[in-house]
């Protein structure tokens, strides 16, 4: 059966970027990718190890973007890495601010796509929302980004690029597992991170190496609408969180709100999250539940996702999400007492259900509201509506 969208929801492969200038990006290869590039570009081998060790601890460990900084590589040097390769991050669009602190980026790639990425600051936390796809094809009816064409999965480095320049608006380098703003990463930006595995596999791999930005997986939570071919393997080989976009229990209202049910019912949903590779009481499967009013939010609705919990054995909890509007959305938001009473249901039962305080709305940064806004303006009108708010402010 196919899957409602506009285009197939995994594009061929494809060969990786190339820059303008005709210079390789570093950001988001391995270990061993920096040295074999060093190699092919012309450096002696036992040179090439020693110049990738140094180079990724620059990169990684104290966010330096130009060669020439890195002291302890021989000056001589500096401008023959500067010829062949960069320290890349991707290009800023635009960067919003919400009242509640919330910060939303707009960002650009080399081939012109744009994409968003967004970090909600808590007291004990700091959670950066990464997207792995520009666009998305799943067309949960629900979810802003939904309404996009899914144009081409991001590159492990535009991944890993994310998370490099977020610490960087943060001030964050040098790098230190201690006293970070940014503490947790959530796979829940723009797109399906299972359709883009190989990539997503990689950059996550960079981001939790113990020499490099040495992120627990432990903090790092992968989202998916259900792609159950996919998750066996990134329990197995990512290792990470699971979080599983349910948002109904019954077949034809998630038929309708994430339409990848069709594909994959809930039935065969639950038990893929049943056998997820490390899924246990102190490392539970989130399901994530939208609540929209008169669709999903009934006592009988309620009571299923308890008993579907129940029958699979799963070490669950389960965050309602109140609806975040955009223009144009087909549902509303369910009402605080209505949201009360099903989380109090799910409590009952013996459930964590905690209701999610939305962040970010006032600049569309919130649950289910990421899209490229900027899709259909000039970036002339957007310097000038920037330099407008710039001169607005004082």
């Amino acid at each position: 059966m196919a899957i409602s969208g506009h285009v197939d929801p995994v594009p061929l492969p494809r060969a990786p970027l190339a820059r303008s200038d005709g210079r390789a990006d570093v950001v988001g290869l391995s270990k061993a990718e920096l040295r074999a590039a060093l190699e092919a570009a012309g450096m002696e081998p036992r040179q090439a190890k020693l110049r990738a060790k140094q180079i990724w601890h620059w990169v990684y460990n104290r966010g330096v973007t130009e060669f020439r900084l890195m002291t302890d590589i021989a000056k001589a040097q500096h401008s023959w890495l500067e010829e062949r390769f960069v320290v890349g991050r991707p290009e800023v669009v635009t960067a919003q601010v919400s009242t509640d602190g919330t910060r939303k980026w707009l960002l650009r790639s080399p081939d012109g796509n744009d994409y968003e990425m967004v970090f909600i600051p808590d007291a004990d936390r700091g959670t950066l929302c990464v997207s792995s796809q520009v666009g998305c094809t799943l067309n949960c009816r629900f979810c802003h980004t939904g309404t996009m064409r899914l144009v081409r999965n991001l590159e492990a480095g535009e991944i890993v690029g994310q998370v490099l320049l977020a610490r960087d608006a943060l001030g964050e380098w040098p790098s230190s597992p201690d006293g970070r703003l940014l503490t947790n990463i959530v796979m829940m930006g723009m797109g399906e991170p299972l359709y883009n595995f190989d990539n997503v596999k990689g950059a996550m791999a960079v981001v939790m190496d113990g020499d490099g930005l040495a992120l627990s997986k432990r903090r790092i939570t992968l989202s998916t609408s259900g792609v159950v071919p996919m998750m066996a393997r990134a329990g197995e080989e990512i290792g990470v969180n699971l979080a599983v976009s349910l948002h109904a229990v019954r077949k034809e209202v998630r038929d309708e709100i994430v339409p990848l049910n069709r594909k994959y019912g809930i039935e065969e949903l639950l038990e893929a999250c049943a056998a997820y590779p490390g899924a246990n009481n102190a490392r539970r499967i989130t399901f994530e539940y939208v609540m929209l009013r008169d669709k999903n939010d009934s006592d009988a609705d309620a009571r299923e996702l308890v008993r579907l919990i129940r029958h699979y054995r799963l070490p669950a909890k389960v965050n309602l999400i109140p609806f975040n509007p955009w223009p144009g959305a087909p549902y509303e938001c369910s009402s605080p007492e209505r949201v009360k009473r099903f989380s109090d249901i799910i409590f009952e039962g013996g459930i964590s259900a905690p209701v999610r305080t939305p962040r970010g709305r006032d600049i569309m940064a919130a649950c289910g509201q990421l899209k490229s806004a900027a899709e259909k303006k000039s970036r002339a009108e957007l310097d000038r509506l920037a330099a407008e708010k710039q001169e607005a402010l004082g």
